[in-house]
């Protein structure tokens, strides 16, 4: 089905535009269009759908799921529904103070706002479609467990003082957590607003990643990636995390860099750091959790996923 908007980006690019094939600037259009337009399709199409699944869960009802079962399943539950929310910290705080406010234990809340911006349900389909299943799977797999380790560290150490104080003072829903009386129309309703509020917040992110991806693509040469970022430079991997911090992107419009960067020689597990920082641990990101965590939080949070991006990186470059 995806050939579709290969197909799309050929007509545009050798019929209307009449680029030559073989021309730099004709493969970073062809890139460009191909991509903008498959991205946009699955973001619209897989949002209707996961919205419409989500307006069955609630706050109050994730609570009572996890009442009386072992931390291990909480963390891992928190780590599914990061997964299948919105893109971005922007959009999980809201769910982040809710949870909180359903007595969710910090922790396992913590293991929900870690895992929400690295992982999602389009880029894992887009990073299959575009770079391998086998990979995909390591990916949503690591950004899972960094989450879930995340939070049990956080409950471990009891860092709950280092949230916000107003977020454990809003008022406990006694909302039964039977599923919200709505009915098809109205939740479809619901999906198409949380959807359309996504692609509002997001569209602008998709089109500039896509935007560099296309340039890397077109006019970088392959052996400037190998000649200073290969497996043979050893500080690569903590450098393309200290590098991201000052980006902020959202992880969808990521995946089209990665795609050129792997495939102009970058080592997988430096790409995997420098996305996942991008999109997890940059200054706009801090500035948006601010709202809800102090400082030293903060320093913990930055800490913690500088040190297991990292780690990720240098497995990820030894393995593949």
């Amino acid at each position: 089905m995806l050939e579709l908007f290969t197909k799309l980006a050929d007509f545009v690019t050798y019929s209307l535009l009449s680029l030559d094939k073989e021309s730099h600037l004709a493969e970073s259009v062809h890139f460009f269009i191909e991509d903008v337009t498959k991205i946009f399709f699955l973001l619209t199409t897989l949002m209707l759908l996961v919205g419409f699944f989500r307006t069955w869960v609630s706050p109050e009802k994730v609570r009572h799921w996890l009442e009386g079962k072992p931390k291990i399943l909480a963390y891992m539950l928190a780590a599914v529904l990061g997964a299948i929310t919105p893109f971005c910290s922007c959009s999980s705080i809201p769910l982040f103070i809710a949870f909180l406010g359903s007595g969710i234990p910090v922790g396992v809340t913590m293991a929900f706002l870690i895992t929400s911006p690295m992982v999602n349900e389009v880029a894992a389909l887009l990073f299959g479609e575009a770079i391998g299943w086998s990979f995909t799977i390591s990916y949503v797999a690591v950004g899972m467990l960094t989450g879930m380790i995340g939070g049990a560290i956080i409950d471990i150490m009891k860092l709950d003082k280092w949230v916000e104080p107003f977020v454990f003072q809003v008022k406990k829903s006694e909302d039964n957590p039977d599923e919200p009386k709505l009915d098809l129309k109205k939740r479809w309703q619901h999906s198409w607003a949380e959807t359309h509020d996504i692609l509002q917040r997001v569209w602008m992110y998709v089109l500039l990643g896509v935007g560099i991806g296309a340039a890397i693509h077109g006019f970088v040469p392959k052996e400037w990636f190998i000649e200073n970022a290969g497996t043979d430079n050893v500080f690569a991997v903590p450098f393309a995390v200290l590098v991201a911090i000052p980006l902020y992107a959202n992880v969808t419009g990521t995946i089209p860099v990665a795609e050129v960067l792997i495939a102009k020689g970058l080592p997988v597990g430096t790409t995997l750091a420098f996305i996942m920082s991008t999109v997890a641990i940059s200054l706009p990101e801090l500035v948006i959790l601010r709202k809800v965590l102090k400082p030293q939080m903060l320093v913990f949070f930055v800490v913690y996923l500088a040190i297991a991006f990292t780690i990720v990186g240098y497995i990820f470059n030894w393995v593949y």
